[in-house]
């Protein structure tokens, strides 16, 4: 059994969410305020540890015509610090475009208020990067 970890990385936040153990289904677990790549690092690897993982796919926030811009460079190059301080860990990018529209949708149809949906939008665009992966194995 493996287990997944997906991460939906942003400039202030890190969402997180993480597989079951049968790598069906997704759960938040969650939302990494950033203060420097070193203390991020730190707490994405407390988490690797705590949910026993090796494997992490995060999202990639292409373009609508596919093409990769500024932002996936950002990810990539924080993903690059990911490999030289966990050289074990799998890495599988996933194209997350729709991520956050999803999970801004599901937010709103759940009425959840405005405040609230700050504070767990990350987290929630994590678990729609990593059921979309999830999806995609089966």
């Amino acid at each position: 059994m493996k287990r997944y970890m997906s991460l939906d990385i942003g400039d202030r936040t890190i969402g997180i969410a993480v597989s079951d153990l049968l790598g069906l289904t997704a759960q938040g677990v969650e939302t990494i305020h950033r203060k420097s790549l070193e203390e991020d690092l730190k707490r994405l690897g407390e988490l690797m540890k705590e949910y026993e993982t090796h494997s992490l796919v995060p999202g990639l926030p292409k373009n609508m015509d596919g093409t990769e811009g500024e932002r996936c460079a950002i990810v990539k190059d924080f993903m690059a610090s990911v490999k030289e301080r966990y050289p074990e860990v799998e890495v599988k990018f996933w194209d997350e475009r729709l991520s956050t529209v999803a999970a801004t949708r599901s937010l709103l149809e759940a009425d959840v208020s405005r405040r609230k949906r700050k504070k767990v939008i990350d987290k929630m665009a994590a678990v729609f990067i990593l059921q979309g992966y999830l999806d995609s194995l089966r």
